[in-house]
């Protein structure tokens, strides 16, 4: 395996401390979801995830279509991350990516983000141990992919 690139981040006090990634582009507290912090803004590491997860699986995505030779449009990826407790009182995750692909049709929409299912590095760290579901959407209709 050849490495192409590293992050680095580094976390202080948990979900309600701070995170600053090496270069410092990143730099920002932490919070529980749905605490109030008085005026502070604060992101929690399920959005940090939700994010990181979309960006890349829509550039997986792309990266299908291009493999594919399908011109596509305006693309987008929404990642709704939940986090959860086993009936065992455990915390897990699970995630729905809902792409919209403009210029396909949903059926082709749908097969391009399993083809992207199976490259994103995202996906691979998360199969066999976070339920992942995908969905294509247009503006009429939703349909799991």
């Amino acid at each position: 395996m050849k490495t192409i690139y590293t992050a680095v981040a580094t976390a202080r006090g948990g979900r309600e401390g701070h995170v600053r990634s090496s270069d410092g582009i990143l730099d920002m507290d932490l919070g529980s979801p749905g605490k109030a912090y008085g005026s502070l803004v604060r992101t929690n590491p399920e959005q940090l995830f939700a994010a990181a997860y979309s960006a890349c699986f829509e550039s997986a995505l792309r990266g299908a279509a291009r493999e594919q030779k399908k011109e596509i449009g305006a693309t987008s990826i929404t990642a709704q991350v939940a986090l959860n407790r086993t009936d065992d009182n455990k915390y897990a995750l699970a995630v729905e990516l809902r792409g919209r692909i403009e210029g396909v049709s949903r059926e082709e929409a749908a097969a391009l983000m399993q083809a992207a299912h199976q490259i994103c590095p995202y996906s691979h760290a998360t199969r066999g141990n976070v339920e992942v579901k995908l969905f294509a959407e247009d503006a009429e209709k939703t349909v799991p992919a």
